[in-house]
């Protein structure tokens, strides 16, 4: 494993996926151990599938108390309840059906066959985060992870599309996004920078020049030169610390870096 800066790289996608786990149950029970509870905001794709599976095969997992963890998320396909594609559907099925959760805690983006469109999934969310902080907006998430894509999209955030520029609001509807499905539901950029601690995953080459172009910046670049990145990726600055969590084929382009 290696390190520079926020970026920390592992031999390949097993061992990676092993190491995100081991950090996420550090950070949900050391937020617990400071305040009796803990946040999460969970993310999709392969790679996390693979980041779930080895938390709940984890001996240590019971040093977090699961049913006072609230568990949200980044990102929604606005598909039907229980579709396969649902990040949703792939999170309880690896392992959020598996642990103890309090049910009350789990608070998924309305599906397609319970509200009508992206903007009304939004606007619930919306209001579910801010009853959940208060009344302050968006509550405290003690971790958010992140996957990107190929062309540098966090969430459902994708390059160019004007769900990126959102601002004023918590979370946003997206259409017309350049991989199906086209009709999505987002945290903004604003609201995943309001985390605690924000995490990309990545894994695999073809994620390399995406992650390359992210970090293309050196690496003392203040969060205002961030906000100026093409890449989605690339604007990322959560509160706390933002960390990059990749495999070594993802870390292929990143030759500005000494490891």
């Amino acid at each position: 494993m290696s390190r520079s800066g926020a970026v920390i790289v592992h031999e390949d996608a097993d061992v990676l996926s092993e190491a995100v786990a081991s950090r996420l149950i550090n950070r949900l029970a050391d937020a617990q151990a400071h305040r009796g509870e803990a946040s999460v905001v969970l993310t999709g794709g392969r790679i996390a599938a693979k980041v779930y599976a080895h938390v709940l095969a984890s001996r240590v997992r019971g040093v977090v108390d699961w049913a006072k963890v609230d568990f949200w998320w980044g990102d929604e396909r606005f598909l039907p309840s229980g579709d396969p594609e649902r990040n949703e559907t792939q999170a309880r099925e690896a392992f959020l059906d598996l642990l103890p959760v309090d049910p009350d805690r789990v608070h998924p983006m309305p599906a397609a066959d319970v509200v009508d469109t992206p903007e009304e999934a939004a606007a619930i969310y919306a209001a579910e985060l801010d009853a959940a902080s208060g009344g302050a907006g968006v509550p405290q998430f003690d971790l958010l992870l992140l996957g990107i894509g190929e062309d540098g999209h966090v969430a459902s955030l994708f390059p160019e599309n004007p769900a990126l520029a959102a601002a004023g609001q918590a979370v946003v509807g997206v259409h017309d996004a350049p991989k199906p499905p086209p009709q999505r539901v987002s945290l903004t950029m604003p609201t995943i920078n309001s985390a605690l601690a924000a995490w990309i995953i990545a894994s695999g080459s073809g994620k390399a020049e995406a992650v390359g172009e992210a970090l293309a910046g050196p690496p003392s670049a203040k969060p205002a030169s961030r906000e100026s990145a093409q890449s989605p990726a690339g604007r990322v600055q959560a509160q706390g610390h933002t960390r990059w969590l990749i495999d070594a084929d993802a870390a292929a382009n990143l030759k500005h870096l000494e490891f």
